[in-house]
């Protein structure tokens, strides 16, 4: 009869909640209690039922707390044929002490939709002693009708549809040539095993101290969160979890070894016999693997510049005040080298010496992107010249930067195409003219022009240093008579 009435109960609560059920999606915002004591964090947690957490505009900052980590989950039901998914995502903060503290009213975008979330004050009291739960069900004389007590729960390991990846562009490079590399879980669509991110944070940094290679520069995407996006991979569909993205660049021609590394999650068992109040999973862990890769790196081929040039896909792109000058009269002109590769391994340009111009030292500038994985950019210089001499002056013989692109495997220049027209006189003389020769020169004038014996001179420092000679004689005698 008890069996009967239970599963009569459990039946109408299931219906009410199936007819009730959201199946459509939306969008909502939890903020944490009002009351936490020292040892507890303050959370706000995103949570999207029925689509995927596409994007996020990010947490708000409060005064007092810090940010401490996010975690986030992902479980999919099946009630009635029908299929409800939930994700969360969660930003985790701690107080650094006891006090009050304000959250104010914010607004959070998600999905292309603004959430607007009022404040919050926040008080945080003194750490609190963990202490041991009581089993509520323990000695209940319902435990038959509602569920078995939970020493005697059986739960069973449900597969994962998931794996761990390092995934590398390219398995072969040059010196100095970038490969993009980046580390996600990829959770299957078709996945029915119940899991969570643990200690990601943490995780990620003694993860991150051993795949980060220390022969290569790096160019790091800052991935701050970890973003979710779905893929497609042989046919089958996956959720994307993207937690790390960079580009290395070798600097030297050492094969770059990237270890198996492990990630740690929360996966759940199920519960052979649920019932309705009874626990339905129980926690456990599962550790994903990385497969160990390496990349093997090619010496550049030989040239005078092998040692200098840097590596990529690169344009010019120049710009000039005038092209019809005169002399004496003042140019700017800007050098800029565009494109994909390690950027921040442009030098300076090297210029032959010449006196038909002035030149002036450079104003560099530089810009890095990192999107799309991969790493592009510009390095410009602008110039200030003042032409000396008249005619006709290719800037190509003044002004060009050597690199070698990977794609032609070749050595390759780029070069100035613009020709200035100088007119008018040379201005070399009057350049001449206008040198300070210095101090030395500045002072002739205030000397007499009158001609001196320099031997009379030379007589005098005779008589002086016989003079001292008799005065240092007479000291000693007197000295030792006494």
């Amino acid at each position: 009869m008890r069996t009967s009435f239970s599963q009569l109960l459990v039946s109408g609560l299931v219906c009410f909640f199936c007819a009730n059920s959201l199946w459509g999606q939306s969008i909502t915002v939890n903020v944490g209690a009002g009351e936490i004591s020292l040892n507890e964090a303050f959370t706000i947690t995103v949570v999207v039922k029925n689509d995927q957490l596409k994007n996020l505009s990010g947490f708000p900052k409060i005064e007092g707390l810090i940010k401490r980590g996010t975690s986030s989950s992902t479980s999919t039901q099946f009630i009635n044929g029908q299929v409800s998914s939930t994700q969360s995502l969660t930003q985790n903060y701690v107080a650094q002490r006891q006090g009050t503290f304000k959250l104010p009213s914010f607004t959070i975008n998600i999905n292309g939709q603004g959430i607007n979330v009022p404040g919050k004050t926040i008080v945080v009291g003194p750490p609190k002693q963990r202490r041991r739960q009581v089993d509520p069900f323990a000695n209940d004389p319902w435990e038959d009708l509602f569920g078995n007590r939970r020493g005697n729960e059986e739960f069973m390991d449900v597969k994962a549809d998931a794996f761990f990846a390092l995934t590398i562009d390219k398995s072969e490079v040059y010196v100095g040539e970038g490969f993009n590399t980046s580390l996600a879980l990829y959770v299957s669509d078709q996945n029915r095993a119940d899991m969570e991110f643990y200690d990601t944070s943490k995780q990620l940094t003694d993860i991150l101290k051993r795949i980060r290679p220390s022969n290569c520069w790096e160019e790091n995407f800052n991935v701050e969160n970890i973003k979710r996006e779905q893929i497609t991979i042989k046919n089958k569909r996956y959720q994307k979890y993207l937690m790390y993205q960079a580009t290395f660049f070798p600097l030297n021609s050492e094969p770059i070894e990237f270890p198996s590394v492990g990630l740690k999650m929360i996966k759940y068992k199920m519960s052979k016999n649920p019932s309705f109040f009874g626990p339905s999973r129980q926690e456990d862990f599962k550790t994903f693997y990385t497969q160990s890769k390496t990349v093997s790196v090619k010496e550049l081929p030989e040239h005078p510049l092998k040692k200098e040039v840097a590596v990529g896909d690169f344009q010019l792109i120049e710009k000039i005040s005038g092209e019809q000058l005169s002399t004496g009269e003042s140019f700017s002109y800007n050098f800029k080298i565009q494109g994909n590769g390690n950027i921040s391994a442009i030098g300076s340009l090297n210029l032959p010496e010449t006196d038909r111009f002035d030149l002036y030292p450079p104003n560099i500038q530089k810009t890095i992107n990192r999107r799309n994985g991969r790493v592009s950019g510009s390095h410009s210089f602008g110039y200030y010249a003042i032409p000396n001499e008249p005619g006709v002056y290719d800037l190509g013989d003044y002004f060009s930067w050597t690199y070698f692109n990977p794609r032609s495997e070749q050595y390759q220049t780029l070069k100035s195409n613009i020709s200035i027209q100088v007119s008018g006189e040379s201005k070399k003389n009057e350049a001449i003219l206008a040198t300070d020769l210095g101090s030395f020169y500045d002072i002739i004038d205030l000397q007499e022009n009158i001609l001196t014996n320099r031997h009379q001179y030379e007589l005098l420092k005779i008589f002086a240093n016989l003079f001292i000679l008799v005065m240092l004689a007479l000291t000693a005698f007197f000295i030792f008579r006494k």
